[in-house]
């Protein structure tokens, strides 16, 4: 028996998930649902595959409450079987697992250190390509793990309840943890041990009365210790981002404030208090690419603000709606979890560097989210968000900026807050997932027998739909497709739990639901209702007006869908006839247990029959080929039944079995022939019943089985050693079935048992309590879609967790389970291509990549499947597989052996035919880039498989590669710059032209990483002194005279130094340095004098003051290496990109690259700025130190073309071929790789 992972549904999200989802670079949406993980791809909102993870033995089910993707690229070299698939998920009991989606299970459980549930977790960086977990268990305990599972650290922060943890995206290796009350501790880590681990205890004011009020109400004790914060207080939240523009900036929520907070400074740079008519803040999202914070709110409403310029002030731009009032029943869902798309942000970024101004403007109409001809530095662009509701809906969105002068858009409940007046958003739904909408209760699979009554007469029934109904707690009915694993259709029949569901044929559907009046009056309302699949509608029947004295216990249809058996509790059965108006035809007042309806009868070609007696005669059963017809039963004396009468077999309270026949509207007795006297024993309270004609099977309370041939009176029975059988169901049968007696047995402990009754020793060869990891069952049935006995047998189960999923059952005739070849697996199917390259088989996702980088031809993605149909980016020349291959790049590649490429073009070929490479939106952009060089290329294919860094790193190579080649042409600008920059000297108020639009046009969102230019730097800088202007305080002051001085503003520094009260401890140094600054010219021996006092006024610490009196007399690159040794880096380059030039700027620029990569383990920034200085060779071979030969190929390929002549390194260097002989090396073990691997389409 097996449930694969891509045949799982997951239940709907819920509150007690803590909104735990994750979105990848690579556009891979993983969420957790109970105790499930899914992963959906985000672009074409389908569900790909879902883990759940296993109970303990000792546990009751678990529950997933945080989740992250850990950073990890496509592995290249050194591991091509490493998975970069790889999520890191933690639950309610503590626990913590990896688990993998290329297997997918769970690739390995971390030491349990706790017992408190797991709040939020997030993968830091310790050394080079080795990541630690840090994770937060219980209200305040922060742990971290070794990639191995040990604990290294641990630390309690308690009195404070610790809500959320987020890794700092300018350092990999630094991260953040906040409090509810505003304690936020910092930590740094430079390898696994616990004397690598550095921290600091920060505090932000806020108010936290009504956490305080909450507290006092919920009277937590020190057990509380064990539960997460946010299970304590589920509407009190606390959150906060990394800013992915300002180092050292975070944007803080708690519910009803916003607070912009500077960790250099230890200090609040911007708060705004919510007014009473906003809904508390939920979380906080920082735009990738623009200076906006999106807020969610409990409403399920996002506020968007935006950045004034030259200052960290968010003013409120806006509201959208991300729930729509429309075509939703109220009660309105929760939204639980809002993601941003880093891929969408980043393949922004690369249209918008290589763009074609003139091309693009005259097709931004056709272009949907890439493209859009605006050129502010804001506008035109669009954010992709994907959010999730507890009613199981994931929803796609996208937010778009426009400009709007006219102020009378604005919404008024703007109005209490600043709002800026010059934009417009507007947001927009482009896709919807439906998964499960409510915990599932009931489960209804149509027969084969109910669909052969539209066979409209003969012996070839009608097709078996692959749908299976599920009824739910909420009153919706969840239509499966189960071909596809997605629920096709959701109908709002009731408006309380549903308590039954079946079919009537296959596009009806009966259900109930039951709720008890008040107390006072008593009684029972309920409600039956019959819901049409095609028309969508639901129309009640049998409806009464005041309420009944009993409620309905269940259900019961015909396998030809024709009667409807209503059982009360103690009250008679109702049956009815269902008709287009369904009429009662009579009620039955006999004190029933049990009801079942007669399946299909078994087929002619029998020659054992259930109880080991000869087999019935051929005029004693119904011949049926292939899927059996409506169901005709034999009578006693073996005459066959009119073909409109069917038969249901019932147990009395007392122990006695009995047939009834509906012909027409009359019920009759069936006569059977009665089964020995013994058998009517009566041991237990008969609870479960199969019938198949001419068999009868029992299950009691006391876990006894019992058999009976209605035709011949033979009997027998076994007891299972287990107490309370809940449900019994045969096993599908096909013409050439030699067994018939195939059972399941559900139990009411929620195990369930596979008996073969056919056998002498029913237990001897029983496949006793067969486990489903990570779920009870709650209730399961036979899907019958075969049509041989070949054919694997399939079960829907629906769990106690509330999934619901297929499981494969391969048996032989001993019922011994084994791998079934006969037939390959079905392919699921998707109504569009599954196109995310992360998903392929790594040795063909890493010939994909080789493919797109080197250059195919756009038209090589066009392809005459029909699944997709005609591709928009389609032209009309199409690539054949009878020709070479070859032909099929856009030139003859100039790097590797050709043949290769061939080869891998082939292994590609099922991909490409399926059309699941590229989807339309990424095909498009691929054919504008694919002829701008080989820089665009290898940045888009980095962007597609989640390389984000490698992706900016390729979009800035360009530029860095120019600003090396046009040294003197830079220092000629530097003379106007110099000029300009002088002007802004004058005063402390920093450049004159505005930050915001000079930033813009130099970079865009965290491009800024990749800076190495001059002017970038200092306007970086510049644009963070205003910030500061308002902070008091010692420190402050000493922060903000450093910042004026690495700019270049003494006036402003001295003028900072001079207002030093005389009571201050730092009033003498301040004056010396203030002395020493407006000093306009320097002599030898002032000189000599300053370097002495600078050297004796070094503290181990920090080295501020004597950098500012070596500023005063000139020694800039002296104090750059100061500033270093001290730690401050980016202080130090924007020093020297403010005074220094050529070779000294170079100096400094090498060894700001070498810590780089040897401390922050960062190596695109550090090859980035290797080669803004022109250190070729030292960027070869940190390619070549970091086992990535093929990156360093591709490099000087980059290289070659951007710098033709300028480039300094000729073909015969031995670096360079020793690179070469690399990549052809790992081409050849590539091909080999994909040669042994088979194609796999999800």
């Amino acid at each position: 028996m097996s449930s694969s992972s891509n045949s799982i549904l997951p239940g709907p999200p819920s509150r007690s998930n803590l909104s735990a989802a994750d979105l990848s670079t690579s556009g891979l949406l993983a969420f957790a649902s109970g105790p499930c993980v899914s992963l959906v791809d985000s672009q074409s909102l389908q569900l790909i595959s879902t883990v759940s993870l296993p109970s303990p033995l000792s546990s009751a089910s678990p529950t997933v409450t945080s989740l992250r993707w850990a950073p990890l690229p496509l592995r290249r070299q050194r591991d091509p079987f490493s998975s970069h698939l790889l999520i890191a998920v933690g639950d309610n009991l503590g626990r913590i697992a990896l688990v993998d989606f290329r297997v997918p299970s769970v690739r390995l459980w971390l030491e349990q250190d706790s017992d408190g549930g797991v709040q939020d977790l997030c993968w830091v960086l310790a050394l080079p390509e080795s990541y630690i977990i840090a994770a937060i268990s219980g209200s305040s305990s922060l742990t971290l793990y070794t990639d191995s599972g040990h604990v290294f650290w641990k630390h309690d922060s308690s009195p404070e309840f610790i809500s959320c943890i987020r890794c700092d995206p300018f350092d990999s290796s630094h991260f953040c943890l906040l409090g509810l009350k505003g304690f936020l501790l910092s930590v740094k880590l430079v390898g696994i041990t616990e004397n690598d681990v550095t921290s600091k205890e920060f505090h932000i004011q806020t108010d936290s009365t009504d956490l305080q009020k909450l507290e006092r109400e919920a009277l937590v004790s020190s057990s509380s210790s064990s539960h997460s914060s946010t299970a304590v207080f589920p509407f009190y939240s606390a959150k906060f981002s990394f800013s992915p523009h300002w180092k050292h900036i975070i944007f803080v929520t708690f519910p009803r404030e916003l607070v912009v907070f500077d960790l250099q400074y230890d200090a609040t740079l911007y708060v705004v208090a919510l007014p009473r008519e906003y809904a508390k803040f939920v979380d906080v999202l920082p735009d990738p690419n623009q200076e906006f914070l999106y807020c969610l709110h409990f409403d399920c409403r996002l506020s968007i603000w935006r950045r004034q310029e030259g200052e960290q002030v968010h003013v409120l731009c806006g509201i959208e709606e991300l729930i729509p009032a429309i075509g939703i029943s109220p009660p309105l869902p929760s939204l639980l979890s809002l993601l941003i798309s880093q891929l969408d942000s980043t393949l922004q970024n690369i249209r918008k560097i290589h763009s074609d101004p003139v091309l693009d403007a005259s097709k931004v109409v056709d272009d949907s989210f890439y493209f859009s001809g605006d050129d502010d530095a804001f506008l035109g662009f669009k954010t992709h968000f994907i959010s999730i509701s507890d009613d199981g809906k994931i929803w796609s969105w996208i937010l778009s900026v426009k400009r709007d002068n006219d102020s009378s858009n604005l919404q008024s409940h703007d109005k209490p807050l600043k709002s800026s007046t010059d934009t417009s958003f507007e947001i927009s739904l482009v896709g919807q997932l439906q998964l499960l909408s409510s915990t599932v209760t009931i489960l209804a699979v149509p027969t084969p027998s109910m669909t052969a009554t539209l066979a409209r007469g003969g012996n070839s029934p009608a097709v078996v739909v692959p749908l299976v109904a599920l009824g739910t707690e909420a009153g919706t009915i969840d239509v499966v497709d189960v071909s596809a694993n997605a629920v096709a259709a959701s109908f709002s029949a009731h408006t309380s739990r549903i308590r039954g569901l079946n079919w009537l044929g296959n596009s009806r559907l009966v259900s109930f639901s039951c709720s008890r009046v008040s107390t006072r009056t008593g009684g029972f309302i309920n409600r039956l209702a019959i819901t049409c699949l095609r028309s969508g509608v639901s129309k009640g029947f049998r409806v009464l007006q005041k309420p009944e004295r009993a409620p309905i216990r269940a259900l019961k249809v015909s396998s030809s869908g024709r009667y409807l058996l209503i059982l009360f509790r103690g009250d008679p059965v109702e049956v009815w006839a269902m008709t287009k108006s369904p009429v009662m035809i009579r009620s039955l007042t006999l004190p029933f247990t049990v009801l079942e309806w007669t399946l299909p009868t078994i087929p002619n070609s029998a020659e054992k029959s259930l109880s080991k007696q000869p087999s019935i005669s051929s005029n004693q059963e119904t011949i049926v080929s292939g899927t059996p017809k409506a169901s005709e039963v034999g009578t006693a004396d073996g005459q066959l039944q009119d073909d409109t009468s069917e038969s249901f077999a019932f147990a009395l309270v007392n122990g006695a079995l009995g047939v009834f026949e509906v012909y027409g509207r009359r019920i009759r007795d069936f006569r059977p022939k009665w089964p020995e006297a013994s058998f009517n024993t009566f041991d237990g309270l008969i609870t479960a019943m199969a019938y198949r004609v001419p068999h009868v099977v029992t299950g009691d309370k006391l876990g006894n089985i019992r058999w009976w041939d209605v035709t011949s009176g033979n009997s027998s029975s076994f007891n299972t050693c287990k107490e309370g059988i809940k449900k019994i169901k045969f096993s599908p049968i096909y013409h050439d079935s030699i067994s018939r007696g195939r059972i399941f047995v559900l139990f009411f402990d929620n195990t369930f048992s596979f008996y073969d009754i056919d056998s002498p020793d029913p237990l001897a060869i029983s496949l006793i309590r067969p486990q489903i990891p990570g779920s009870l069952i709650l209730e399961l049935d036979w899907l019958s879609l075969g049509t041989s006995r070949f054919d694997t047998l399939v079960l829907c189960v629906v769990g106690t967790d509330g999934s619901f999923r297929l499981v494969e059952v391969h048996v032989n005739e001993k019922m011994i389970t084994q791998k079934s070849h006969t037939k390959p697996p079905k392919e699921k199917y998707r109504p569009v291509p599954l196109c995310t390259p992360m998903l392929l088989p790594v040795s063909h996702a890493l010939a994909f990549r080789m493919i797109l980088q080197l250059g195919v031809n756009p038209s090589w993605f066009n392809t005459s499947s029909q699944c997709i149909g005609k591709r928009s980016h389609s032209i009309p020349e199409r690539t054949s597989s009878s020709k070479d291959l070859r032909s099929s790049m856009i030139d003859f590649p100039p790097i590797g052996d050709p043949a290769v490429i061939e080869i891998l073009l082939k292994v590609l070929e099922p991909y490409r035919l399926e059309g699941c490479l590229l989807d339309d939106e990424k095909a498009k952009l691929y054919s504008r880039l694919v002829n701008k060089g080989y820089a665009a290329r290898f940045a888009f294919t980095a962007a597609i498989f989640g390389e984000t860094s490698e992706a900016f790193f390729w979009l800035k190579l360009p530029c860095a590669m120019n600003y090396e080649a046009n040294k003197i042409k830079s220092k000629i600008s530097a003379k106007h710059f110099e000029e300009a920059t002088m002007l802004n000297k004058i005063t402390s108020k920093g450049p004159s032209v505005s930050g915001f639009e000079k930033i813009g046009s130099l970079g865009e969102g965290q491009l800024k990483l990749m800076a190495f230019e001059q002017n970038e730097l200092w306007l970086y800088a510049s644009e963070r002194i205003p910030w500061h202007e308002n902070l008091g305080g010692e420190e402050a002051i000493q922060n903000r005279v450093h910042e004026l001085v690495s700019v270049g503003n003494l006036e402003g520094a001295v003028s900072l130094l001079l207002s030093t009260s005389p009571d201050s401890s730092y009033f003498y140094p301040n004056a010396l340095r203030a002395v020493a600054l407006s000093t306009s010219v320097s002599k030898s021996l002032v000189e000599l004098a300053v370097k002495v006092v600078a050297a004796n006024m070094v503290r181990p610490d920090r080295s501020l003051s004597g950098t500012h009196l070596l500023c005063s007399v000139g020694r800039y690159q002296e104090a750059c290496s100061q500033l270093q040794d001290a730690g401050c880096w980016t202080d130090s380059a924007t020093l020297a990109a403010t005074h220094l030039d050529g070779s000294d700027y170079a100096r400094v620029l090498q060894r700001w690259a070498t810590h780089v990569m040897q401390t922050e383990h960062d190596i695109w920034r550090g090859v980035m700025l290797y080669i803004a200085i022109g250190a070729f060779e030292q960027a070869l071979a940190a390619f070549r130190k970091a086992e990535q030969p093929e990156t360093a190929a591709i490099f000087i390929l980059a290289c070659q073309e951007t710098l033709a002549n300028s480039w300094s390194i000729d073909d015969d260097n031995e670096d360079v071929i020793a690179i070469t002989k690399c990549y052809e090396l790992y081409q050849e073990k590539l091909v080999h790789i994909c040669m042994d691997s088979p194609p796999f389409l999800h």
